[in-house]
């Protein structure tokens, strides 16, 4: 077990277990029962730890855990990792952490049946995957998903739901993690933290905060936040806070300021946020620790769309104006008990309510008939969610411990859609719904037992998913609408051998899934002129992952590194809009497309991160990480993988002052990477390197002020996940480059 493996002796191994009833479950199955399970032993023997402990993640494995005690890669985010001038939003979050990226289409809609390009900061691209493959959680809620799809023209809603001001931790699972959390994550999941009272309460007071101003060129940002927190007694704690930003179009190297379809300068955009966090803490005693938390996101935006005007059959498109909107809102509790009994040390309870909704409306003036044309689309999602989990820890003789995770995950989302407006097309008329009113109901059973020694943790993970995916008859959905129920069982076996006090070899096979979602299963659109439609698809099935990692911790002296390759298997992909029948111009049996099961992908890749203390006041970083991908199907790459890339950084203390430089170097996209079947003349981004540079000065022990630069050579790039679908010779080409050179700045103080 070295991380020398190569990826493809890593398929081999993991062709091993593609059934989910595979040698991998019957071993979990065998494994979980346990020699001790119906013993009532004192508390299991600590594994031994490194001199220097590490962060603690929870995401790995549902409980607290170092990190060296988790058999999967971590990256945490914290502290001034999240620096406001470092950090303005979740394309900054991930902007060094290898593999990983954030997809942003620039705003280039074209009129209310245009092109998509409205989601913004889309979500998370994870190894090569994205969207709703990746699981994302706040406070351990799940976020709504992405809804994208030709369907609805140019509304395009993504999953940044999120306002950083709020958060103090992020921490990242790389690889299939259902056997934990169920559905959606098949690459993996980003967890997300609010902040808590005890962050910012500083020892012997009873009030405190921060105050934070940040300000960043990229894109004219600018924004305050106000934390305000208390402990009125030793039993309660309480949190508040306000977020409120401004912005403007996102910088990009396009020179061309032209008000028509030939602009590639950005198009001017007004956007605004307001959130808001409240939160109390109260510890009654007999360790009971309950957590109330309300938080509020909102983010809505105008954008003026000059790349919309155009001439085009005739018809002169002569102005468009966008509007978006963005609304998330979450109440939970989370319960903590200590019971001390023969089934369990501690109990989690965690029940939440959360209610989103997506506007995006386009309004048009035309040269012709109708004149004046609106469409108008939301879509809406409310979710409960709870959690009943128990941790038992006991002894098991010979320098042998147990620790057991189990429990229940119960969650209702309820998804609705609607499309309305003015001037609807001739063959369809508003408003209407392109799915039915759908609710998902999802029942799960999960345990987890690790076993661990002084060298030696073996820990494996089975969970049982029950999902129900029931729509409802709408007068607004023309069609009779399907639904699905189907399970998914997903094993996941760990182990973590520590040769040395420092060093730690750890591998992990585990397997993933994702429900179809309500506009895949129900998928409506008809036009009967040109005589084509879509319909819905009861017998999907749920996509799945097989994924098997080996990796290496170790810290030496002033290194510090991690290595990890991986392989995975994806199967059943669902293929949206895909030609199942019919001919076009037919109106008796139109072209018909479906939502299909078709897709079946092998990713593998190599990761790499280090850190290296020159003196007491230096240090060197380094990331790599590259993703070789194929849709064995079609024997063809996926258009989702990123170019393979390295950051070197160095940072530098003097005093108050802390300085840091990273170099970040993009390997150019191969045209033997990418997969031409949709685009014969798609656009492959040449290698690039940047420079970013950052200070930041603590001018009192309260006060920090911090500044960083991106980009410093103002190079001309782009990158690979924003240009998908873009042509070589496209004469708007500079539109999709990356911003040039930016400033960000940032004041923060405690008290």
């Amino acid at each position: 077990m070295t991380p020398s493996r190569s990826p493809v002796s890593l398929s081999s191994l993991s062709s091993l277990w593609l059934s989910p009833l595979s040698p991998l479950c019957l071993a979990c199955l065998a494994l979980l029962s346990g020699p001790a399970l119906a013993q009532t032993a004192p508390q299991a023997t600590q594994v031994a730890q490194a001199s220097t402990l590490r962060e603690v993640v929870v995401s790995g494995s549902r409980s607290e855990r170092a990190i060296e005690d988790v058999p999967a890669s971590i990256d945490v985010i914290t502290g001034e990792d999240l620096d406001p001038a470092r950090v303005q939003d979740i394309r900054d979050l991930v902007r060094e952490v290898p593999n990983m990226s954030v997809r942003r289409a620039p705003q280039r809609f074209g009129g209310v049946t245009g092109s998509t390009g409205r989601d913004g900061n889309a979500g998370f691209n994870l190894r090569g995957l994205e969207g709703n493959r990746v699981l994302l959680t706040v406070d351990g809620i799940r976020v709504p998903r992405e809804l994208s799809s030709g369907v609805f023209g140019s509304a395009s809603f993504g999953r940044d739901y999120y306002d950083l001001g709020l958060i103090s931790r992020v921490e990242i699972v790389r690889g299939a993690n259902s056997a934990l959390y169920g559905s959606d994550g098949l690459a993996g999941m980003v967890a997300m933290f609010t902040t808590e009272p005890k962050d910012l309460l500083q020892p012997g007071k009873t009030f405190g905060g921060r105050v934070g101003l940040k300000a960043d060129s990229e894109d004219d940002s600018r924004g305050v936040g106000v934390t305000l927190v208390g402990a009125p007694n030793d039993t309660l704690q309480w949190l508040g806070s306000v977020q409120v930003g401004r912005s403007g179009e996102l910088d990009n190297q396009g020179t061309n300021e032209s008000l028509n379809s030939t602009r590639t300068a950005p198009n001017p955009q007004k956007d605004k946020n307001v959130s808001l966090l409240g939160k109390v803490v109260l510890t009654p005693g007999a360790g009971q620790r309950h957590t109330v938390t309300l938080e509020h996101v909102d983010k809505s935006g105008e954008v003026e769309a000059y790349t919309a005007r155009a001439t085009s059959m005739g018809v002169t498109t002569q102005d468009v104006d966008g509007t978006t909107d963005m609304e998330r809102t979450r109440l939970s509790w989370d319960g903590r008990f200590k019971v001390n009994s023969a089934w369990a040390d501690e109990l989690r309870a965690t029940v939440g309510y959360q209610q989103a909704e997506s506007q995006e409306v386009s309004t048009e003036r035309r040269s012709a008939a109708p004149t004046y044309r609106v469409r108008d689309v939301s879509y809406t999602e409310k979710l409960w969610q709870g959690v009943l989990q128990a941790e038992k820890a006991r002894s098991l003789g010979a320098d042998w411990g147990q620790k057991l995770v189990y429990g229940m995950d119960v969650s209702v989302a309820k998804m609705d859609n609607i499309v309305t407006g003015v001037g609807a097309p001739a063959y369809e008329s508003y408003p209407l719904k392109r799915f039915p009113p759908t609710s998902e109901t999802n029942t799960a059973l999960f345990v987890q037992s690790e076993f661990a020694s002084e060298r030696w943790s073996i820990i494996p993970a089975l969970r049982y998913d029950r999902f129900d995916l029931k729509a409802k008859g709408s007068p607004l959905y023309p069609l009779q609408p399907a639904s699905l129920s189907d399970s998914a069982l997903s094993p996941k076996l760990g182990a973590i051998f520590r040769p040395g006090a420092e060093l730690n070899l750890f591998a992990n096979l585990a397997a993933g899934f994702k429900a179809p979602s309500a506009l895949q299963l129900n998928n409506y659109f008809q036009n009967t002129l040109a005589s084509y439609r879509t319909i819905p698809n009861p017998n999907l099935k749920p996509e799945s992952s097989r994924t098997l990692e080996l990796g290496a911790r170790d810290k030496v002296g002033p290194v510090q590194w991690e290595a990890a390759v991986f392989t995975g298997r994806y199967k059943d992909f669902i293929e949206e809009l895909v030609v199942v029948g019919g001919q076009a111009g037919n109106p008796l049996n139109p072209l018909t497309y479906q939502a299909v099961n078709r897709g079946q992908v092998r990713l593998s890749g190599f990761e790499l991160k280090g850190k290296f203390a020159l003196g007491p006041a230096t240090d060197l970083r380094l990331a790599y990480g590259q993703t070789k991908d194929k849709d064995t199907r079609l024997g063809a790459p996926l258009n989702t993988v990123n170019p393979a890339r390295l950051l070197l950084g160095v940072d530098q203390r003097v005093g108050d002052w802390k300085l840091g430089a990273v170099v970040a170097h993009t390997m150019k996209k191969s045209t033997s990477d990418i997969n031409y079947a949709n685009l014969a003349n798609q656009f492959a981004p040449p290698s690039s390197t940047t420079l970013d540079l950052r200070a930041s000065w603590q001018v009192s022990k309260a006060t920090r002020l911090s500044a960083a630069i991106h980009n410093v050579t103002d190079r001309k790039y782009w990158e690979w996940t924003n240009v998908v679908g873009v042509a070589a010779n496209s004469p708007v080409l500079d539109a999709y480059t990356a911003p040039g050179r930016s400033f960000s700045v940032a004041l923060v103080t405690d008290f």
